[in-house]
């Protein structure tokens, strides 16, 4: 089975190359076609008379502020310029293997979840469509353990990775087997309307990139409208986040999206240290300091109940928030074995994330107080 299984990956890989072999296109892909309003992290380029289009991922993981990586989409038979370096592929990306939940969410809002054939860690993604259809998608395991004869065998037209502080540990391996990639570098952006605006680019791949600019759109006016709400309020609560990592409580900079959420809505982040877009490790006696601070606290981990926090770190047991019951997690939407949506969905949706918080901080400001990923806890 194995052997069957190289040699078809050997065919895909060479048919491949033949399909784009010739002579190099002599048109310069150098025209801007998208450049996003929000995302720091792509754009989307093409040339003159011609239907193909370049992604360019510009920093595709952390420290990669240098490191470029290209897609290009060949159209209408179209050959990648001169020099081209990038992954290519032939028309829209029909089968996709999905190493993220997050681009599951994006596929989702443009309604192309049939597309993904194959994805990492199956039995915590919480989409109905993917669930629904679990017989059907393979699981290809993580990025340090993929399995890459199950995922040759599904024959993707690309496959959607990332890195965290380097690159991929799949990408040699996708190179050898002639496997198109591309590095999705959403959750670095630092706007949440940066990230959200990552689904224009997979618009472009899928072959709907009008589509993924009126999703876009619609996020973005019902982000900008809610944040209006709250931009003359006099009272921001402070807010503390997260619980610790064993004995390090690591802290999201000032610079992340998070922490811009809970300033457009209407809040202060307690910790100001850092304005990186890493996270950060603060000891427990300074984590105490910040959380005495706080109004509210946010993002604890696993925990589930006010009981369950307390017993863990009876420390905190006197902090504010915690005091007045003013502590909750985005943990209202899981799957039976654990996923967790605001993880997958929720970072694509920055506006239902900014209701939430503001439902929190402001109640009785919206119309409706429901709460989409949040829940308190008693």
């Amino acid at each position: 089975m194995k052997n069957i299984i190289r040699t078809i990956t050997a065919i895909m890989a060479f048919a491949a190359l033949c399909s784009c072999a010739g002579r190099p296109g002599t048109a310069k892909f150098d025209t801007v076609y998208y450049a996003p309003e929000y995302a720091d992290g792509f754009e989307i380029l093409g040339a003159k008379d011609s239907m193909s289009r370049v992604i360019r991922v510009k920093a595709a993981w952390q420290g990669a502020d240098s490191v470029a990586t290209d897609l290009f989409i060949s159209r209408n038979g179209e050959n990648p310029p001169q020099g081209f370096r990038g992954q290519v592929i032939n028309g829209e990306a029909k089968r996709i293997v999905a190493m993220s939940s997050s681009y599951i969410a994006m596929l989702e809002l443009l309604k192309e979840t049939d597309r993904i054939k194959g994805v990492s860690g199956l039995n915590f993604i919480t989409n109905e469509h993917i669930r629904s259809r679990r017989d059907s998608i393979a699981d290809v395991g993580n990025e340090t353990g993929a399995d890459f004869e199950k995922l040759a065998a599904l024959s993707p037209d690309l496959v959607m990775l990332y890195g965290i502080s380097a690159s991929s540990a799949m990408e040699s391996r996708l190179r050898s087997l002639g496997i198109p990639y591309i590095y999705m570098g959403e959750y670095l952006e630092p706007d949440p309307l940066g990230r959200a605006e990552w689904i224009v680019a997979v618009a472009e791949i899928t072959g709907c990139r009008e589509v993924g600019e009126t999703v876009f759109r619609n996020i973005e006016e019902r982000y900008e409208y809610l944040k209006g709400m709250v931009s003359d309020t006099l009272a921001k609560p402070k807010v503390m986040l997260n619980t610790p990592y064993g004995d390090t409580w690591y802290m999201a900079s000032r610079g992340t999206a998070m922490a811009a959420m809970i300033e457009d809505a209407g809040a202060e982040y307690v910790y100001k240290a850092n304005g990186s877009n890493k996270s950060m490790p603060v000891d427990m006696e300074e984590a105490y300091i910040l959380a005495s601070d706080a109004d509210y606290w946010l993002n604890v981990g696993q925990f589930t109940s006010l009981r369950e926090l307390t017993n863990s770190y009876p420390k905190f047991a006197d902090v504010k928030s915690l005091r007045e019951g003013n502590v909750y997690n985005c943990n209202r939407r899981i799957s039976p074995e654990g996923g967790n949506d605001f993880w997958e969905s929720g970072q694509v949706r920055p506006d239902l994330v900014l209701a939430d918080l503001i439902n929190i901080f402001h109640a009785g400001l919206t119309r409706n107080d429901s709460l989409t990923y949040y829940r308190k806890l008693e």
